[in-house]
């Protein structure tokens, strides 16, 4: 029995041109190791014969599991549920049912751009060496479509197919522990963490705990964090933030209404109630820099001036942190 979970953002989100109008659908990174857990970037190139892809689905092969997708502003998303033919043991608990399609829909990909769609996952049960496939649909409109389906057969090259599905190659097992703190960076705890340990004071304002991550390959756009407590008797209130390495930075919020997950700008920013700490984190509020003039990369810094309607200007540097969804967009 097959069960649907959906979600739906509202926005825009940016895309990068794409030169080559034949190219397949394919994963950025195209390896995963055996018995751990990876982020992987399908790459969508082009529409349907010049029309705009609205929908893309992605069938999850046996092995893939517990996977997670990235929402994308301005897509639905639909997660269907089913059985896995095996059993699969998350953490010591037996799982024998997930995610094995995922779709986004109603979305807007000129052909003449490209766009990424993200799913986290684990590799388990696959040895090294093999390759997993993942049969993905381009529907355009209500007429158009395009199948990346083909399975090669073992020892057949997939590049020797007309329409190949999107693959990765397995690769040996990570040392013991290494998918573990994988996965704490991608929660963002412990010492994993990213965020800044520096202390930034702005009047009666006290910022701390600022980060962002590193952006994946084809990644428009990137999300920043920081924690800002109002240590005073007056609301104050973030009006807007800006930097010299994107074209703009807007204030968003992500929330669940009712089984319904929105995403939407704050254009009267974000309240910072006298007395109260707010956080901006993964999933909730947050910042969004869009336009960037080079992707975030794991070690540097993005600069960002934040501006209050009371306590005035302050410059903040976010540390960028290892790429990773944490079941939202990297936003």
């Amino acid at each position: 029995m097959k069960t649907i979970t959906k979600l739906a953002l509202s926005g825009a989100f940016a895309t990068v041109s794409m030169a080559n109008a034949h190219a397949h659908a394919t994963f950025a990174n195209p390896t995963a190791a055996e018995e751990a857990t990876s982020v992987i970037a399908l790459q969508v190139p082009h529409g349907c014969d010049g029309k705009a892809t609205t929908e893309v689905q992605v069938r999850l092969p046996e092995g893939f599991v517990f996977a997670k997708p990235q929402p994308k502003p301005g897509w639905e998303l639909e997660v269907i549920q089913g059985n896995y033919a095996k059993t699969y043991d998350n953490h010591g608990k037996p799982v024998t049912a997930g995610p094995v399609e995922i779709r986004w829909k109603n979305g807007n990909l000129p052909d003449a751009f490209y766009d990424t769609f993200v799913i986290q996952g684990k590799v388990s049960g696959i040895a090294a060496g093999k390759t997993l496939a993942f049969p993905t649909t381009q529907l355009c409109s209500t007429d158009g479509k395009v199948a990346w389906d083909q399975v090669a057969a073992e020892g057949v090259d997939p590049h020797s197919l007309k329409s190949p599905a999107p693959a990765l190659t397995v690769t040996p097992k990570m040392p013991a522990g290494h998918d573990h703190a994988a996965m704490a960076m991608m929660a963002g705890n412990g010492a994993a963490n990213p965020a800044s340990t520096a202390v930034v004071k702005l009047g009666d304002l006290e910022i701390t705990g600022a980060f962002t991550k590193a952006m994946l390959p084809g990644q428009p756009v990137g999300g920043g964090y920081f924690t800002v407590k109002n240590n005073g008797q007056t609301d104050d209130v973030l009006v807007s933030a800006t930097s010299p390495i994107a074209g703009t930075v807007e204030l968003h919020e992500m929330a669940m209404q009712g089984e319904v997950m929105k995403m939407r700008r704050l254009d009267t920013g974000i309240a910072i109630p006298a007395g109260k700490t707010v956080e901006l984190k993964p999933g909730g509020l947050h910042m969004m820099f869009m336009k960037v003039t080079a992707p975030f990369k794991a070690g540097g810094e993005v600069p960002v001036t934040l501006t209050f309607e009371k306590a005035g200007k302050v410059e903040l540097k976010l540390p960028v942190g290892p790429s990773a969804p944490s079941g939202v967009q990297n936003n």
